[in-house]
């Protein structure tokens, strides 16, 4: 049984429209250039807290409310991005969050996250351990735990992004999409492949944490090592229960594996050729597409999905070209 439906992902669009915003398409001529294809940018770095994950994140935060009420209080582990998402969300809705983070977690994502009210607890060691005390403190409290992949309702929010490609690019062949936990893969490909089967929908994973291509290899999730990587929202190991699984199993087509040394490239370049900021696991997508992902030839859409980098880190970077 799938997670979520194209109806799923349709109610959320309905539901979050007001708040969330329709984010550009934009052309990118060296990406272009540099694979071959026709290359479109999705803007998620524009969205609301500069990331996609505000799509799932409200959907979800919304959904809680209508369930358990206003005094319901919202708590989830995130290495930044679904953190602030949720903050803001719950901000919005008038409920209460606790947001657990790694301690390294971006200060650009920390600060916003306390900005918004929710209670920040940035003492785990590493995103596992954080998800392994929020849904710890959910048990003994009876909170609400919000997973940033986990969660059909993320995951429909997520989706949101696949109807807006369709409705965008007309002749869309091909969509570069990030994994981390899997949740926005899972929604962009529910709803890319329920409207146009023959759509080719690639993932994109980190060599220094390549969950998924390991589930693929061994049929199953399997724990893996997790190295470092600037791509922090992409690392970690997922709950091996996790829902994204048979989705990406069974609707993506093939996932690549980016070096880190592509995706420091990546910062660097789309900040020289597009003007544009964004955080290393925003980039993955567009490290893929410059020449790892076999997209000669076609029309691709390739997802930007997040800009909270903090400011010392993209200097380095910026600094090592």
């Amino acid at each position: 049984m799938v997670p979520v439906t194209l109806s799923d992902i349709q109610a959320a669009r309905g539901r979050t429209a007001a708040d969330v915003r329709r984010t550009p398409v934009v052309s990118s001529d060296w990406l272009s250039a540099a694979s071959g294809g026709t290359v479109l940018l999705k803007l998620e770095s524009l969205q609301v807290t500069n990331s996609f994950k505000s799509r799932g994140a409200l959907n979800a935060a919304m959904q809680v409310v209508a369930r358990h009420g206003q005094g319901a209080t919202i708590v989830t582990a995130s290495a930044g991005n679904h953190g602030r998402a949720i903050a803001w969300a719950a901000e919005r809705l008038g409920v209460k969050a606790i947001v657990f983070t790694p301690r390294t977690a971006p200060e650009t994502k920390t600060r916003a996250i306390a900005r918004h009210g929710a209670d920040l607890r940035a003492i785990a060691d590493d995103y596992e351990e954080a998800e392994r005390l929020a849904q710890q403190h959910a048990r003994d409290t009876g909170d609400v735990f919000v997973s940033p992949y986990n969660h059909p309702d993320v995951i429909a929010g997520a989706g949101t992004i696949g109807l807006e490609l369709m409705e965008d690019i007309p002749g869309l062949q091909s969509i570069l999409v990030p994994i981390g936990g899997g949740g926005l893969i899972s929604g962009v490909a529910t709803a890319m492949k329920a409207l146009d089967a023959g759509i080719e929908v690639i993932g994109v994973e980190v060599e220094a944490s390549s969950a998924f291509s390991a589930a693929r290899a061994a049929g199953c999730i399997v724990n893996i090592t997790v190295g470092e990587t600037i791509a922090d929202g992409l690392g970690g190991n997922v709950d091996p229960e996790t829902i994204t699984w048979p989705v990406i199993r069974d609707l993506v087509d093939r996932i690549v594996v980016v070096p880190e040394r592509a995706v420091r490239e990546a910062v660097r370049n789309l900040l020289a050729e597009d003007h544009l900021v964004a955080e290393g696991a925003g980039v993955a997508a567009i490290a893929a597409s410059a020449g790892l992902a076999g997209i000669e030839g076609r029309r691709a859409a390739v997802l930007l999905t997040g800009a909270n980098i903090d400011m010392p880190r993209l200097t380095s970077l910026v600094a090592a070209s």
